[in-house]
């Protein structure tokens, strides 16, 4: 989730409250009408009249809007089940989390209290996970079983998201996204780890090579940066222009009046997943089109889990966000990962990156947008396996190198 989806969220807030209210107001105007006068008992009786007439079309239209509004997802879920596979091929229902071999809570100087969870063998490949804004560690659902018997995965969720408590300091730029990475990362002690994140997760990787330079080469063998840009997320998507125009008179305000307003914005981000409403907005805005009703459903349910308050704070942290003069100085291997059609970071914002970053490689999932790495998982998985295997094959070549060189050196004599 990036800065423009602010609109979204209003827009289907607001669609939802429409479709709720207008269902109260055609049943309290059935309800109205359903009253009679009694001239014998003297009194107001409730007695409806059903057949072809008004206020039976009222009351139609009332039950109809209101089923919409509350069960909308379901008869949604229903017609993607049609239109979609019916399950996927692979027989991996992406909304289960597989058991971590052990988990922890790590105490930040900001207040916050991360969750950490870890899978697969300790003497594995160490691949740190960050996930998209808006979601939390179940997005790695499917790396988790894929990897989890050749890999040691940490995986975390980011402050205010998943069961990651928020910083009292209320601090969401990406430079504290990315002393948070710093601080999972020391987690894994001396051995090295892959540097993997999505979306915000490239951001605060990118933020963590510029903040800790000398952890490159030493404690980080390798980046993976999927669906991800090297600067404010509104200049890198679709319509950039128009959204760079509306950043500080419309987005900034509306991000703050979401702060102000968040148990609202959290009650109309329930409506919105209840009527359907975002399964369909997600479908359009995240999927390339190959994708299962599971996967759009998985993906969908993140949002109204996560505080509208959380989210607006993180977005305007993704504004003053710009990794430009950093991608020059990376020195580790660099797997960039795009979406042919993604629409919320476009390929030309990965195609910059592997241009800046010195021997990055990209591939480019199809048909894909935002979501690219959920809707192509195994494709997604082999190509981060094989990096994996390569950049490991790499350190032991330099660290042989560096060994057989120390050893030409003779030892200084006082």
């Amino acid at each position: 989730m990036i800065p423009i989806f602010i609109l979204q969220t209003w827009l289907l807030g607001f669609l939802s409250f429409g479709i709720l209210g207008g269902a109260v107001y055609l049943a309290h105007e059935w309800l109205q009408r359903s009253w009679v006068w009694d001239p014998v008992r003297q009194v107001s009786v409730f007695a409806p009249n059903f057949g072809s007439n008004q206020e039976t079309m009222l009351f139609t239209i009332a039950l109809l809007l209101a089923l919409i509004a509350l069960a909308g997802g379901t008869i949604v879920k229903v017609i993607l089940r049609l239109t979609r596979r019916t399950k996927p091929e692979d027989g991996i229902d992406p909304r289960i989390s597989p058991k971590p071999v052990s988990q922890q809570r790590l105490r930040r100087t900001d207040g916050s209290d991360l969750h950490v969870e870890f899978y697969g063998p300790e003497d594995g490949i160490l691949i740190v996970l960050t996930h998209g804004w808006g979601l939390h560690g179940g997005e790695w659902n499917y790396l988790k079983r894929e990897f989890a018997g050749d890999f040691r995965l940490i995986v975390w969720d980011e402050p205010g998201l998943g069961d990651s408590t928020r910083p009292t300091s209320r601090d969401y730029s990406i430079e504290n996204l990315a002393r948070s990475l710093e601080a999972v990362l020391a987690l894994a002690g001396d051995k090295p780890a892959i540097l993997l994140g999505h979306s915000i997760g490239g951001m605060i990787i990118l933020t963590f090579c510029r903040l800790f330079p000398s952890a490159l080469g030493s404690r980080v063998s390798g980046l993976v940066l999927s669906h991800t840009t090297p600067t404010n997320p509104v200049r890198t998507t679709s319509g950039s222009a128009f959204y760079t125009a509306i950043e500080k008179p419309v987005l900034m305000p509306l991000m703050y009046l979401t702060i102000a307003l968040s148990p609202l914005v959290w009650l109309m981000n329930w409506l919105s997943y209840l009527n359907g409403s975002a399964h369909v907005m997600n479908k359009l805005s995240s999927f390339g089109g190959t994708e299962t009703w599971e996967q759009i459903d998985f993906a969908t349910k993140f949002q109204p889990q996560a505080s509208p308050a959380v989210l607006a704070r993180g977005m305007l942290g993704m504004m003053r966000y710009d990794a430009t003069k950093t991608l020059a100085t990376i020195s580790v291997p660099t797997l960039v990962v795009a979406g042919d059609r993604d629409s919320t970071t476009k390929p030309e914002a990965s195609e910059r990156i592997r241009a800046s970053v010195p021997g990055a490689r990209l591939i480019t999932l199809t048909p894909a947008k935002h979501l690219g790495l959920i809707e192509h998982h195994e494709r997604y998985a082999q190509a981060v396996r094989e990096f994996a295997y390569a950049t490991q094959t790499q350190t032991k070549e330099v660290s042989a190198a560096g060994q057989t060189q120390d050893a030409k050196i003779p030892a200084r004599i006082e």
